[in-house]
């Protein structure tokens, strides 16, 4: 994995930043905008929530991006998180390569 050295901004930052301080808008006119509660907006830019994928169909209407610029913001953060705070996923082993090239030939042949 490429690592990144530092935490890559939550995507609840960004909204706080780039579209509630230059609109002038609060959370709760926002939430109000985009269907949801204050509450469940509130935990995302105070990045104690994440970005779903109904959350990222909403923000993109909202500010006319795309649902996977929030998702690939959110999935970004979520892997830094989990990369650095624990090293488990380091100690599973590869399969070999010969029976991964093996399986992905059987796969191709049924059309899988």
């Amino acid at each position: 994995m490429g690592k990144l050295v530092r935490r890559p901004t939550h995507p609840g930052n960004i909204i706080k930043k780039e579209y509630l301080g230059p609109l002038s808008i609060t959370i709760k006119e926002m939430a109000g905008i985009l269907g949801v509660s204050r509450k469940t907006l509130s935990k995302i830019i105070n990045a104690r929530g994440a970005i779903t994928p109904d959350m990222s169909l909403r923000l993109s209407r909202a500010f006319e991006t795309t649902p996977d610029f929030w998702l690939g913001l959110q999935k970004n953060y979520d892997l830094w998180l989990a990369e650095t705070a624990s090293k488990e996923w380091q100690k599973v082993k590869p399969f070999p390569q010969g029976l991964l090239q093996r399986n992905s030939e059987e796969t191709a042949k049924q059309g899988l």
